[in-house]
Formats: structure tokens, C-alpha cells, sequence
């Protein structure tokens, strides 16, 4: 028997808290899982810093590639199968792709991103292509197929079908980290009937679509996406978090750069701070290294540094302030000027953080990104755009809502051990009284 036509001896199972078990019969699959890169997810958490907000989040990369394999697992092993439109030769494509679509995130993940220009999307590339476990068990199926793979996750594939699957405004993506952010931060907004979902999914010929009996339960879907995003993925207090997460990381740079003499020297960013990065760095630093370094920068001479570590480790964040940047640029610009008379960098200590989301989107000829919408199935065959039969979905479809806040150390900033005066000037306009 060919290699990608392998089953195990006996199946294999996860036990999962969001899909009760995870099933595993393909040999590929249970090796992919078993390879270093794989396993490495385990130390990257699915949430970044919101565990500073929400203290079960907990949960990793890992988790959540595993569920995202089992509902396209379950939708093409139960749903799709037999069908005319859906070819089984993607079956082992599909099923691998969801598995490693994730493979290239880093530590603490955009954040992380952001500070270095990194896209995880390249170092997925990299690891399905380079010289890595994953890459050898992919060309054992074939040579061609760990192209193929990268195609799928890079939406490049001209099998529209498999990359709708994973990567749509209703993947088995978002099915899971919805559920299962909702489940880790216990909350209940990211709950919704995907059960009536995957029952009610169709292939066509480049899309899944949905039969107009779902639309409902497609309704609850968008809405526990909107829900989700504004009370976890962007609350506040995590974006506080990954702000002083961001300024770390800059403030190492900066120091590096200068020849500062560390006395735990970052050795695992010397090639991020130098522009060069190898696969095999990259997938050196995970979340466990980088925790090592902030707790032994607390004691570095270096007074930015030594105080932003500190607050990382111990929770002390940055409070925050709602902030118009079109209408208060004035203010920032006065405020900029009395935190550098009094003594604090507005570089490392004011930063304006935006959150912005689009909960869902039909494709408009002529724009720059194309969004393929959510098609509902009629029953005389023919396809509707979700919003043209959704009233729900319709008031908010291609709606951005953007946030804008201020952060600052209110600690600092109402200690009046020094400059007096100027701390009072800030507090006023930032309009703090207290920690509270």
C-alpha cells in the first residue's frame, strides 16, 4: 500500500474539549503530528497575552490545528463523501493542510509579528518546503505534494474548493478558534450551533456553500464572530499587554543596536535583530524562551528595559484612555511634550493601539482584496449572496468598526515623588485619579 494511503493499525485519539475526541486513521497525519515543528505549537499560545486578561487562556497553537484537522475531517469524511461535486483525491491535501496551516506562527504570535515585519504565512511556507520533518514525511506521499500543501494555505491553489474550507468567511479556521477561545476564556459569545453548520454544508465547484435551512445558525456564527472580537480578541487589557509585549521587544533592539552590554545577553535574537533570520531560529524561539528573557531582564541596568519586563512578568499593565486620533491629535502632540519634561519616554510610555474588524464582507468589483462571500444554496439550485436573504447579516455586512486607545503608566504617573506639577498637567488631560 502506498504511503498516503496508510492507515494505522488501530485509530488514534485526542481528547478534545471542544469536539470531544479527535480522530486520527491516516499514518500521514499521525506523523506530521509527531514531527518537532508540530510539536513545537505546543509552546506558542493560541491567544498571545490574553491570558493576562482571561486566566484559562491557556490554550496553544497546537490545540487549535488539531480541531481545525477534525472539522474538516468530519465535513469531508461525512458530509462531502459520495457526493459528485467533491473529488476524494483531495481528501489526504485537505486534511493536511488544515493540519498545518497554522505551522508558522512564532511566539506570542502578532505581536511578535509586528516588531520584526514577519508574516507566519512565510515561515508556514518555509517549513512545508525546507529541510524539515514535515517536508520529508510530505514528499514521502509525493514530491509534488508539499507545493501543493503550501498552495492550499497560501490560497494560491487553483482548488478553490479545499482552500474554502480553510481559509473563508466560514472555515473550519474560525469554526474552531471561536469555539475554542470561548471555551479557554469562559466566555459564551463564541458559541454557536455548528453541528446545523456542517449538516447543512455543500461543495460546489470552487466554494462550500450552505443550504438556505442553515442560514440561521450561519446568523449565530457571524454574530458570536463579532461578539468574540470585541470582548477577547481586542479587550483592552490584553492589547495592554501585547503593547508593553511590542515595547520589550523594541527596547531590546534599540539596546542591541546601541552595544548595550547585557548581562543575559539575547543570544536567540541575535539573527531577528540583525535581519537574519534562518528556519532553524525561528523555530528556536517559542514562548518559553522569550518568557526566560523578560524575567532575567528585570535585573538589567537599563531602567526602560528592567521596568517593562517587570510589568510583563508581574501584571502591572498600562492603563488606558479612549483616544480620537482625528480629533485629538493636539492632545497627543502636549502630551507627548509633558512626558519628555517629566522625565518619561513617550516612545516606551504613550502609545496610541487601534483595533479594527469587519465581522463580515461580500465582494465588491474593483477592490484591492477580494472576499469571497457566504453563498446560500436554494432549493431550486440556484445561489444567494448571504446578505440579500439575511436581514441580520445585512445591517452589518461591510461595516469596519474601529477602536482607538491612549496607554500610559498611571502608576508613574500619579507618583508625585517627582515633577509634581507636570504629572498633575498629564493627569488632567488623560483625566486619571486614581489605579482604579
Amino acid at each position: 500500500m502506498h504511503y498516503s494511503a496508510e492507515k494505522l493499525t488501530e485509530e488514534k485519539v485526542f481528547k478534545d474539549p471542544v469536539h470531544r475526541y479527535v480522530h486520527v486513521r491516516d499514518r500521514v497525519i499521525w506523523d506530521l503530528v509527531g514531527t518537532r515543528e508540530f510539536q513545537r505549537l505546543r509552546r506558542i499560545k493560541q491567544l498571545g497575552t490574553t491570558f493576562l486578561t482571561f486566566h484559562g487562556a491557556e490554550h496553544s497553537r497546537f490545540n487549535h490545528s488539531l480541531g481545525v484537522y477534525e472539522i474538516v475531517r468530519r465535513i469531508i469524511d461525512d458530509v462531502f463523501a459520495g457526493r459528485p461535486e467533491w473529488n476524494n483525491d483531495d481528501r489526504l491535501l485537505t486534511l493536511v493542510a488544515a493540519l498545518l496551516h497554522d505551522l508558522g506562527h512564532g511566539p506570542f504570535s502578532h505581536s511578535f509579528e509586528k516588531v520584526f515585519d514577519f508574516d507566519h504565512e512565510d515561515f508556514t511556507r518555509a517549513i512545508i518546503l525546507g529541510n524539515t520533518e514535515v517536508n520529508a514525511i510530505l514528499t514521502k506521499v509525493s514530491p509534488d505534494f508539499p507545493d501543493k500543501v503550501a498552495e492550499v494555505i497560501a490560497k494560491t491553489s487553483e482548488k478553490k474548493l479545499v482552500v474554502s474550507l480553510i481559509s473563508s468567511q466560514i472555515d473550519a479556521d474560525r469554526m474552531d478558534y471561536l469555539q475554542r477561545d470561548a471555551y479557554f476564556t469562559g466566555v459564551s459569545y463564541g458559541q454557536f450551533d455548528m453541528e446545523r453548520i456542517l449538516r447543512v454544508m455543500r461543495p460546489k465547484e470552487d466554494q462550500v456553500v450552505i443550504k438556505k435551512s442553515g442560514m440561521h445558525a450561519v446568523e449565530d456564527y457571524i454574530m458570536s464572530r463579532y461578539q468574540m472580537y470585541w470582548q477577547v480578541y481586542f479587550h483592552p487589557v490584553s492589547r495592554s499587554a501585547e503593547v508593553i509585549l511590542t515595547k520589550i521587544l523594541h527596547r531590546a533592539k534599540q539596546l542591541f543596536e546601541e552595544n548595550y552590554t547585557f548581562k543575559y545577553r539575547p543570544v536567540h535574537f541575535d539573527s531577528f535583530f540583525t535581519n537574519q533570520v534562518s528556519l532553524e531560529d525561528y523555530l528556536k524561539l517559542d514562548e518559553a524562551v522569550m518568557l526566560f528573557y523578560f524575567q532575567s531582564w528585570q535585573e538589567e541596568s537599563d531602567p526602560i528595559l528592567s521596568d517593562l519586563c517587570m510589568r510583563f512578568v508581574n501584571r502591572n499593565l498600562f492603563k488606558y484612555a479612549e483616544f480620537d486620533p482625528a480629533k485629538e491629535y493636539k492632545k497627543l502632540a502636549e502630551l507627548t511634550g509633558l512626558f519628555v519634561k517629566a522625565g518619561i519616554d513617550p516612545e516606551y510610555y504613550l502609545v496610541v493601539d487601534s483595533s479594527s474588524d469587519l465581522p463580515y464582507d461580500f465582494y465588491r468589483p474593483g477592490e484591492e482584496e477580494e472576499r469571497l462571500p457566504i453563498h446560500l444554496l436554494m432549493k431550486n439550485g440556484d445561489l444567494r449572496e448571504l446578505s440579500r436573504e439575511s436581514e441580520i447579516v445585512d445591517a452589518i455586512s461591510g461595516k469596519r468598526r474601529t477602536d482607538h486607545k491612549l496607554y500610559f503608566p498611571a502608576d508613574i504617573l500619579l507618583d508625585d515623588a517627582s515633577n509634581k506639577t507636570i504629572k498633575s498637567q498629564i493627569r488632567g488631560l488623560l483625566e486619571i485619579e486614581s489605579l482604579e
